[in-house]
């Protein structure tokens, strides 16, 4: 069942009005309903949103520094430490030292966490399909890449 079944499968009245054009309205209205059917996803893998970001990065081969998180997920420092106490206990992820800096603690998936982020990344992916189930392949690489230019340019 995609996301159009779920909801409401009719243009609200209301999208008529000027509001339906801003921005922010329209981000915040696509994680309204993006977040809550990703975290629906994930709760077989016992993950949210928050945690899967955290070690779909720990998984990327970059390994991101604690601080490095909190910055590209938009969280506070305090928010990441937590998550990622929760992946360390789980077996998920592990904290090194900073390569460079002997003060930083980089964060990197242990072959559990590299395990569980395949099976959840393919249920994820699923996922955003139905989300994007209107759009065409081509529109959703365009929004992906229309998003990513107005965040990093």
């Amino acid at each position: 069942m995609s996301v159009q079944d779920e909801t409401e499968t009719a243009v609200p009245r209301l999208a008529a009005a000027p509001i339906a054009d801003d921005i922010g309205l329209l981000l915040a209205k696509l994680h309204a309903v993006g977040s809550p059917l990703n975290n629906r996803t994930l709760a077989e893998f016992g993950l949210r949103e928050r945690s899967y970001s955290v070690l779909r990065l720990a998984c990327s081969g970059m390994e991101p520094t604690q601080r490095e998180l909190a910055d590209f997920l938009s969280l506070d420092p305090s928010q990441i430490v937590a998550l990622v106490d929760e992946l360390e206990t789980r077996g998920l992820v592990e904290r090194e030292q900073g390569r460079t800096d002997r003060r930083q603690k980089i964060v990197l998936a242990t072959r559990d966490g590299e395990r569980l982020h395949t099976r959840a990344e393919a249920a994820v992916k699923v996922s955003e399909a139905s989300l994007l189930s209107s759009l065409t392949a081509e529109e959703a690489r365009t929004l992906r890449r229309l998003l990513r230019k107005a965040l990093w340019g």
